[in-house]
């Protein structure tokens, strides 16, 4: 594995899950997308991983044998300053109340849609590094390949774009994906739908992704 400073400029990624086969899909997404991974099937090898290579956002699975992702974060937090962002299959309010008092960026429900995960990830380190107050990327384009349909999206990683909330993040990459819109643009959409609807933007945004989570749902077409 490469030092630190030989890491790619988008990000190094620690993706830690349980599940095979959601791993493989998770790392070759990002990896296409220009971010360099690396991967953990249990939380004792991700927090290995964690201390030799400090990457700059992890994403974790909720349910594993052993370790949680929610004792990884937990270690992440605590030891090593590390941000992360939760990947389950729950989105309970239990759940969501947990995710929230240990810090995490936000939570993305499976099953995962690439076209929307690499956007997700992308503004969370954008958020990452406005916190701390490292130098912002330059804007590039990543392209997401739609194994559906054979599209390929371009999203842009705005360097320059404020800090949002949890659930507006995740609607903006929504928004970044189904309209090929950079972060601003996605964000100003959101904000004049939500004048319109006469309702706070997180309101117009939870509508949103809950309405995606249920469509996700099998038996849901």
């Amino acid at each position: 594995m490469s030092d630190k400073s030989a890491t790619s400029p988008r990000g190094r990624i620690l993706v830690v899950d349980d599940d095979r086969l959601v791993l493989a899909t998770v790392v070759h997404g990002l990896k296409h997308a220009g971010f360099d991974i690396l991967d953990a099937d249990n939380g004792d090898d991700a927090i290995l991983l964690a201390r030799q290579h400090r990457p700059d956002l992890a994403l974790l699975d909720i349910r594993m044998d052993g370790m949680s992702g929610y004792d990884v974060a937990h270690y992440l937090r605590e030891a090593l300053q590390i941000p992360f962002m939760f990947l389950s299959a729950f989105s309970d309010e239990a759940t969501l109340a947990r995710i929230q008092a240990l810090g995490a960026l936000a939570l993305l429900v499976k099953p995962l849609d690439i076209a929307q995960l690499v956007p997700a990830v992308a503004s969370a380190l954008d958020e990452v590094r406005q916190r701390s107050g490292a130098p912002a990327l330059e804007a590039e384009a990543a392209v997401v390949p739609q194994p559906e349909t054979g599209v390929r999206a371009e999203v842009e990683a705005t360097p320059d774009a404020p800090a949002l909330p949890t659930v507006v993040a995740m609607a903006v990459g929504i928004v970044m994906h189904r309209f090929s819109l950079a972060r601003g643009p996605a964000l100003e959409r959101l904000q004049r739908l939500s004048l319109q609807e006469g309702r706070a933007l997180e309101r117009t945004c939870t509508a949103m992704v809950e309405a995606l989570e249920q469509l996700a749902l099998p038996g849901s077409l």
